[in-house]
């Protein structure tokens, strides 16, 4: 679609759920209503900056169904987040929902190289976790085989792999590595397999764990991204050049803004994504607050689709760590621990405040366990690995190797690889 029909469909749809909003969900009419806010006053893409954003606090507050925006027997489908501190956030769908889910999750599967001829097996997780159904009925549109096996059991994920022919792969970043060298140990290589996809998301993959991700199995990897409280992953995704993630502009109308601030950035400058859902009927989100740092181009892709295009998530606004005034992205070390042959990619990071100071420890896992036994070696490796950590982050951290598989490996789903350990005592 042209920009210009584009802009014109995202107004007219803008203007559309606001109202929506306004007349359904008492959580927007009483916010609306206690700013003097209107929906008529939203009159250009530009006016959605007079509404407040929406924030995961707002969907907590309104736990569990407070921001549906249909009665409950217009509801098909429950899911929510993990909840790993307090109340989850829950997130309903209408029957049009999940029409409109699996139809923006088949544009991502069909732009990453999928099609009917292919055996996509999901090593996600089923259950309120979004991913694995996402993708299922998504895959299921685009009319691949699906071999729905879940998260977990390794070795018998690698069996189906092989038995079955999988030509495609959905799972976490972290799970693939270590499906990848699991194999590896059981004697596989990427010829025993006939994979050539991998659809990787719900947490960062840095362009370097991807590259040994594709060596290990032997498939073109892509990313996309979602999360539960706009859709689940749908949001956007890469095509074949691997050139920004397209938007799925249409249903979703996304923002850059200062993530201190709030004021909006540039086109190509990098600030948080906030997301507001135009077509959403149960649950309809205005001006989500994703946390996510990125950037977003309007400039054409050479795979000739003409919506937006968006940056590799390079952290979050909230997960970002501020060491001794420098902010730190996991994101960052992840970078520079792909590029040292010696080390695995399996890695934690520890914070801890040491007087009046914060400090980081990286603790990474050697590959080679006969290592341990040169203490020469084993300083010369901390020194150099130190050294380049303090050029990518500006400040000096501590360096700890551990022995091979010593780290946690993170099946089910996202990695959990930051411990703070600030506010113990």
């Amino acid at each position: 679609m042209p920009r210009r029909e584009l802009e014109a469909l995202k107004l007219e749809r803008l203007r559309h759920i606001v109202r929506y909003c306004y007349e359904n969900v008492p959580f927007y009419h009483d916010r609306f209503n206690a700013i003097g806010l209107r929906p008529e006053d939203i009159r250009t893409l530009k006016d959605i900056r007079l509404i407040p954003p929406t924030t995961k606090a707002d969907l907590r507050d309104n736990y569990p169904f407070g921001l549906f925006a249909v009665p409950r027997e217009k509801v098909v489908r429950i899911h929510a987040s993990s909840g790993t501190t307090g109340k989850p956030t829950v997130v309903g769908y209408t029957k049009n929902d999940l029409e409109m889910w699996s139809g923006v999750m088949a544009r991502i599967i069909c732009a990453a190289g999928v099609n009917e001829s292919d055996i996509a097996q999901i090593s996600f997780g089923y259950g309120l976790f979004t991913g694995a159904l996402g993708l299922h009925y998504g895959l299921e549109r685009v009319g691949a085989a699906v071999v729905p096996a879940s998260s977990g059991n390794s070795e018998k994920q690698l069996m189906l792999m092989k038995d079955f022919g999988v030509t495609t792969l959905i799972a976490t970043p972290t799970y693939a590595m270590y499906l990848g060298e699991l194999a590896a140990e059981l004697g596989y290589g990427p010829e025993d397999f006939k994979l050539r996809i991998g659809l990787f998301g719900s947490e960062g993959c840095t362009t370097e764990l991807r590259a040994k991700i594709e060596k290990r199995l032997g498939l073109f990897a892509t990313d996309n991204y979602g999360m539960s409280e706009l859709i689940g992953p749908g949001v956007s995704g890469e095509c074949e050049y691997r050139c920004g993630l397209h938007f799925a502009e249409d249903h979703f109308l996304p923002e850059i803004v200062d993530p201190e601030t709030l004021e909006p950035k540039d086109e190509g400058e990098t600030g948080e994504l906030i997301v507001t859902t135009l077509t959403k009927e149960a649950m309809p989100l205005l001006r989500y607050r994703t946390r996510d740092l990125t950037r977003i181009t309007t400039e054409p892709c050479k795979c000739g689709r003409t919506h937006a295009r968006m940056e590799k998530v390079m952290g979050r606004s909230d997960d970002m760590l501020k060491i001794r005034g420098v902010n730190v992205f996991p994101s960052q070390i992840e970078s520079v621990i792909m590029q040292i042959p010696q080390i695995s990619p399996h890695y934690m990071l520890y914070i801890r405040r040491e007087g009046y100071h914060d400090t980081l420890e990286v603790q990474v896992e050697l590959v080679d366990a006969s290592l341990l036994d040169s203490f020469a070696a084993l300083e010369e490796l901390t020194a150099n690995i130190r050294a380049k950590l303090r050029v990518v982050l500006g400040i000096d951290a501590k360096v700890k190797l551990v022995g091979p598989k010593t780290i946690e490996r993170f099946a089910g789903g996202k990695a959990k690889r930051i411990v703070d350990l600030r506010d113990m005592r």
